[in-house]
């Protein structure tokens, strides 16, 4: 019998286990129309853990598709039911019977499938890719490799591209690993005792912080667009509904937003940088963890966001000083640690309290209105900048008619405060932008590790009054004669790539 995990977004476990057992037992199909789905009122969804799909984070659910499919049950009206599965096999026998409306595996509509499923395409592209353990010579091609045993996952997209290169090489071989998810098959190969596998890109992207040894060779085969997967048993009117739908969040952006999220900072970490990072998880982190949960939690912070800064800012070195004249393990300013009480900043809990208390008072200052996580990316940024300088490339986002409220844009037009055709344009003048971009995408991605390798963070108590109230927030946006700059003066000169709006607008 198929084993499930269900999870219904905000459910109790007690809840979940009981529709979990309660799907086991019955197993019907499912309504085969939308207007079938709107009726029942829920949608749903099969898939697998993979950070690139689902997995359950500090706050609940997350992951790129989940984050999709989640908006598109509330576009239709209905209530998201998620059911986990051990793989991909189990996923499309799942569908293949109609006990779910959509399948979320991370597979592209490869013709292996094709007739198979309806697909809808979710906007993230991957390809087959050849890894190898450092210790073990690295192939030039996929010939190099004849006779020697390559490893891959049960029901993945390499497969098909292997078979088609068999034809040319006939000692090209491979095994599956039923059971198996990218992170088995990359552990193995981190281990050697997988010499050489082949993993989706996109999944490589998200894991291979976490191998350093684990070296990419070549790609296999043309890009591919992952898709969600429909039983055929169906008509073609949900997939007809959700292809709509993404096409919508494609137009206004929102699609690339929630890519931005989940995949814009994955080249932060290089092999050298990776091995640095995981060695100082190790000895460096366990002397100064209890201070990271302890003042985190006094300030409603995250303690591995809090960590993630620290480690930015000095690699957890207490002692550390810069030419500038900022030192400590938070690196402080001495005018900011004066500021907020800080007497010693060379002595690790001082300064990481400080850090804390620094930082709630800096993203304080970022306007309510713009969601979580931008938010945080703004706090980030004016923690490093300044908020004077990331609300003058917010003014340069807004002019060039972007939004100012979505750190994708916005980390685009800080660059700019370097350039003095720019910054002569701005209240706060020259600041080199590039650095602020620099380190949210750093801090981002230490974040994302910690998050892997720790249990969820100190969830923050209820909100409190904050302590500044912007400019911004009191401006009235329809009224241009209280912008500082206007936008006719940032929009003369922009380079086209950052979306010059034209003069008669």
């Amino acid at each position: 019998m198929s084993r499930f995990r269900t999870a219904i977004a905000g459910a109790p476990a007690r809840t979940l286990l009981l529709l979990g057992v309660a799907f086991i037992i019955t197993g019907c199909s499912r309504p085969t129309t939308l207007q079938e789905i709107r009726e029942e009122g829920v949608l749903h969804v099969i898939t697998r853990v993979a950070p690139s799909i689902y997995v359950e984070g500090e706050d609940g659910p997350t992951g790129y598709d989940y984050e999709l499919v989640k908006l598109f049950a509330e576009g239709l009206g209905v209530k998201l039911r998620i059911r986990v599965a051990e793989d991909n096999t189990e996923i499309l026998s799942v569908l293949e019977k109609n006990y779910a409306h959509i399948g979320m595996a991370g597979l592209s509509g490869q013709p292996a499938l094709a007739g198979q499923y309806h697909t809808v395409p979710t906007g993230i592209t991957a390809q087959s890719v050849l890894v190898y353990n450092r210790d073990v010579e690295g192939p030039d091609s996929l010939a190099d490799l004849a006779g020697k045993p390559l490893h891959v996952v049960a029901e993945s997209n390499h497969e098909d591209w292997l078979a088609e290169a068999q034809t040319e090489i006939p000692d090209l071989q491979w095994q599956v690993h039923p059971g198996l998810d990218a992170a088995g098959v990359l552990t193995r190969v981190e281990s050697g005792e997988f010499p050489y596998a082949i993993i989706s890109s996109n999944e490589l992207d998200l894991n291979h912080v976490f191998y350093p040894m684990v070296k990419e060779a070549f790609a296999i085969g043309e890009p591919r667009k992952l898709a969600w997967f429909f039983p055929a048993a169906q008509d073609k009117s949900l997939a007809a509904a959700a292809e709509e739908f993404l096409e919508k969040l494609r137009a206004n952006g929102t699609l690339a937003q929630i890519s931005e999220r989940f995949y814009g900072h994955l080249d932060r970490l290089n092999y050298v940088g990776a091995r640095t990072f995981m060695h100082h998880v190790e000895n460096r982190l366990p002397k100064y963890e209890s201070l990271f949960r302890d003042y985190a939690r006094d300030f409603s912070m995250d303690w591995r966001l809090l960590a993630a800064i620290g480690y930015q800012e000095s690699h957890w070195r207490p002692n550390a000083v810069s030419p500038t004249g900022v030192r400590g393990l938070m690196m402080l300013t001495r005018n900011t640690a004066s500021h907020i009480g800080i007497n010693n900043r060379l002595d690790a809990e001082e300064s990481i309290q400080g850090g804390a208390k620094y930082f709630k008072i800096v993203r304080e200052k970022i306007p309510e209105r713009i969601p979580e996580p931008d938010r945080t990316w703004f706090a980030l940024a004016s923690y490093n900048v300044g908020f004077g300088h990331l609300e003058d490339a917010r003014r340069l986002t807004e002019g060039a008619g972007k939004d100012p409220d979505r750190w994708m844009d916005v980390k685009k037009f800080l660059p700019l405060l370097a350039q003095k055709e720019w910054y002569t344009k701005t209240r706060f003048g020259y600041a080199r932008g590039q650095e602020p971009v620099v380190y949210v995408q750093n801090i981002r991605r230490y974040y994302d590790v910690l998050a892997r390798l720790n249990e969820p963070g100190t969830p923050p108590p209820p909100p409190e009054k904050p302590q500044f109230v912007q400019m911004e927030e009191k401006r009235d946006n329809n009224n241009p004669a209280q912008d500082v700059y206007p936008e006719s003066k940032l929009r003369a000169g922009l380079p086209p790539e950052l979306g010059m709006i034209p003069p008669t607008l």
